[in-house]
């Protein structure tokens, strides 16, 4: 790094530096005695003349900075070149045509990749650099220009929301280098086969299961190895467990009857209308309406109504219609609990309960001791929300922390995804498994996919799919046959996208310190330049 007080002493020399009033000047002189012609390359001694560029400069404890360059011109005397006469140029100081100098400009650069344009400007200017925030963009795009290409052995490709749920682009990672290559305006599969003939052909593609990005690998870069994300794969498998648990709602209910002796969110009746109508009535009421609109919506499609027709009819979601048909019942809303900070010492309260200690300051006292970091009023609380635990009464008599879960949640435990389940959890899971011999094949085959993904058993593969197109995995597995290439590769290769995952990351963040005017050019260069 340049700390001296020249730009660049291979180039020029500090002649002389004059404090004035409200800036410093800095007089330089070019400091070669030979230079070599811009357009045939031969070096030249001889001066036509001489002339003063005016440059600024890198501020001095907030004082603005002159530069005075004091440079040459010079006769070509190749017979050949077309050039008679050619200015010096000194790249290390400043750029041909430049008002400021080489080392102020990648200060404006960086700032602008930091911070954006409006803040950039904010900052610059309290530390002496008085810029606008327009010529902040100008440096980020004149000299993001400079980037000369590289080419990529793996890459990977995943989507990023501009608006979710309404517009998407395409993010392009190099895996090895673990940098990013481009963004894409859209995740058309048009517009990345495009862009990968454009460049040079990777050898390995990582993805998720999306088939656009499929079909423009294959025609963008066909030689290309098609890795399948394992984080998407495992993901799809989730979710085709819960689709398969939607269908059993009325099991899930009897599991956790059994395994709960106690309902903690017990179901609310119906109640008719009210002019008076306080919290718990207008919870009721609205359940009402929710209740009226799934008999409805039952009433339709017995009569052959179809599900898009239903939602357009009742002004429903169609995934909420297919969900209400596959349930079975009417699927009553969970009351969730607030998590306090005293429930990670239960197993503690509890056993300190049984000894005899009902005094809760001295318990409060014990846990501070371990490492709570609460106070005192919310162990009471605590005791008073979660056991209704006002004088001396157990804990133990009463009901424990826990609620019937989803399909999404029970197979999350069905799958293992849950650390440390509690004892609860543990007992809805096998009796939920012997409830139903089909939801018992569905986790043998989800635990064995799993492990198949984190152990990458490539070997396991063929027998799992035969195993799974009998089952009520079948969909899934027939789903995963068709990008079988894919999928196996996935088992073979440790490539995947999680490095894009976290760089779409940093672009969220950036995209929104921008204020709403983070155009694709702009988007591109900051999240291209900064590591």
């Amino acid at each position: 790094m340049n700390r001296s007080l020249s730009p660049c002493p291979a180039e020029v020399q500090v002649e002389e530096l004059l404090a004035q009033g409200d800036h410093i000047t800095l007089v330089l002189r070019a400091a070669r005695r030979e230079v070599p012609c811009p357009g045939c390359a031969r070096f030249s001694r001889h001066i036509h003349s001489y002339y003063e560029r005016r440059l600024a400069d890198l501020p001095w404890n907030g004082i603005p900075v002159e530069v005075r360059l004091r440079t040459r011109r010079f006769f070509c005397n190749t017979d050949e070149c077309a050039r008679r006469i050619f200015t010096e140029r000194l790249p290390q100081t400043a750029a041909t045509y430049a008002r400021r100098t080489q080392r102020m400009a990648q200060a404006l650069f960086w700032l602008g990749l930091a911070l954006g344009g409006e803040a950039g400007a904010r900052t610059a200017q309290r530390l002496g650099l008085m810029v606008s925030g327009d010529t902040l963009l100008r440096h980020l795009r004149r000299m993001a220009q400079q980037s000369a290409p590289v080419a990529h052995r793996v890459l990977g490709i995943d989507d990023w929301a501009w608006r979710k749920g309404q517009r998407y682009g395409t993010m392009v990672c190099d895996l090895e280098r673990r940098c990013v290559v481009d963004l894409l305006p859209d995740r058309q599969s048009q517009t990345v086969t495009e862009w990968l003939r454009a460049h040079a052909p990777p050898e390995i593609i990582s993805r998720d299961r999306a088939g656009a990005y499929a079909e423009a690998a294959r025609k963008g870069a066909p030689h290309a190895i098609q890795v399948a994300d394992r984080f998407h794969l495992l993901r799809n498998l989730r979710e085709a467990v819960e689709r398969v648990l939607t269908r059993h709602g009325p099991l899930i209910e009897e599991a956790f009857r059994q395994s709960t002796p106690t309902r903690v969110v017990p179901s609310l009746p119906l109640l008719p209308n009210t002019t008076s109508i306080g919290s718990p009535q207008l919870s009721r009421v609205r359940r009402q309406g929710r209740f009226n609109r799934y008999q409805q919506v039952v009433e339709l499609h017995e009569q052959g109504v179809s599900k898009r027709a239903i939602a357009l009819q009742l002004g429903l979601n169609r995934k909420t219609v297919r969900g209400w048909l596959l349930a079975g019942q009417f699927p009553e809303r969970q009351v969730t609990q607030r998590r306090s900070a005293a429930d990670r010492w239960l197993s503690y309260l509890e056993m300190r309960w049984a000894e005899g200690c009902h005094n809760r300051s001295q318990l409060w006292r014990e846990l501070r001791a371990q490492g709570a970091g609460f106070a005192v009023v919310t162990l009471r609380r605590w005791f008073r929300v979660r056991f209704g635990v006002r004088g001396h009464c157990s804990p133990r008599s009463l009901p424990p922390p826990w609620k019937r879960p989803s399909p999404r949640q029970a197979s999350a435990l069905l799958l293992g995804f849950v650390r440390d389940p509690t004892p609860a959890q543990q007992k809805f899971t096998q009796t939920l498994c012997g409830l139903s011999p089909e939801i018992a094949i569905t986790a043998e085959l989800a635990q064995q996919f799993y492990r198949m993904m984190r152990e990458r058993n490539e070997a396991a593969w063929l027998f799992w799919r035969k195993a799974a197109r009998q089952s009520p995995l079948a969909r899934f597995a027939l789903e995963l046959q068709r990008d079988e290439a894919a999928v196996r590769a996935a088992l073979k290769f440790s490539w995947s996208t999680g490095p894009v995952e976290g760089h779409i990351h940093r672009l969220k963040l950036i995209k929104r310190q921008m204020y709403g005017r983070a155009n694709l050019d702009l988007l591109r260069i900051r999240l291209l330049h900064t590591a």
